[in-house]
């Protein structure tokens, strides 16, 4: 199998969960929806390995979709602004560093607020990625980003050829920003949903789910149940993934409560990001489908 990395980091990015993942796959992938896209580890296995002829991707996170969408459309100026920020960003002292990586995150704030989907825009959103606290995304309730700049000594800021490999496969692929519901009316009997939503928090400290100023809680999971139940009943091929409360409570079967009509599987992973290293370790996540 061909693996071809994710561009930016995300929190609960799917690259180590891959081969349990693999396992769900269809023999044959002719469509292929994904309706949270996120990092795109899952995507872009499927893109590099099945070909499927129609893609459809989505999140709700505008941020996101751009940088996608302009990777897409004109890579080469996308790099271009990565190659100087990496030149200049690379040989500061920290303090240099913290005033630079200060002055890029006011700047992509300002071309948010302008509603600017440009290159520029989908530089600054990698940029931060490689340089901010763990990679996170996380807005204030205005929608601004505000994560804190990391301590990162030598970031790959512009990683030329896996940018290039990323466009070449995102060529024939709608790329969409809005409410997952919407690609219902994409999804048929010959399509292959990946759905990866904004994980249920298995305690306060542990709700990384901010990556948009939408909020995400139970009632959200359980409307999102019901669409995949919806899906399911067209004949799609489905797997979702989600946290496993049981991991905090033996007792908690939230979401074998709401996914009642399909299989449950539990596969380990690793907590990626925690702000203690006592808080990182291998837990149980879901993966959840309707075969």
């Amino acid at each position: 199998m061909k693996t071809v990395k994710p561009f930016v980091k995300w929190a609960g990015g799917k690259s180590q969960l891959l081969d349990e993942i693999r396992k769900k796959y269809p023999e044959k992938i002719e469509r292929y929806c994904e309706p949270f896209v996120g990092g795109g580890a899952v995507l872009l296995d499927v893109l590099s390995n099945y070909h499927p002829n129609e893609v459809l991707i989505n999140d709700i996170n505008a941020e996101l979709a751009n940088t996608y969408r302009q990777v897409k459309a004109i890579t080469d100026d996308v790099i271009a602004m990565l190659k100087i920020m990496q030149e200049q960003y690379i040989p500061m002292d920290g303090e240099a560093r913290k005033e630079y990586y200060y002055s890029k995150r006011d700047r992509f704030n300002e071309l948010i607020l302008q509603s600017q989907n440009t290159a520029e825009k989908a530089a600054l959103f990698i940029f931060l990625n490689r340089t901010c606290f763990n990679g996170l995304y996380r807005v204030n309730g205005k929608g601004m980003f505000n994560v804190p700049m990391g301590a990162y000594k030598n970031p790959l800021i512009c990683d030329e050829s896996n940018l290039l490999k990323i466009s070449k496969l995102l060529k024939n692929v709608e790329i969409k920003c809005g409410d997952y519901k919407d690609c219902g009316e994409f999804i048929d009997n010959r399509t292959f949903v990946y759905i990866d939503p904004p994980y249920r928090p298995l305690n306060t400290t542990s709700n990384f789910t901010s990556y948009t100023s939408c909020e995400f809680g139970d009632k959200q999971q359980i409307e999102l149940a019901k669409f995949v139940d919806m899906i399911a009943e067209k004949g799609a091929h489905v797997v979702v993934s989600n946290s496993d409360p049981k991991n905090a409570n033996a007792d908690d079967n939230f979401f074998d409560e709401i996914y009642s009509k399909h299989n449950i599987s539990r596969v380990m992973a690793s907590r990626m990001i925690n702000s203690k290293s006592s808080g990182r370790g291998e837990i149980s996540e879901l993966l959840i489908s309707n075969f």
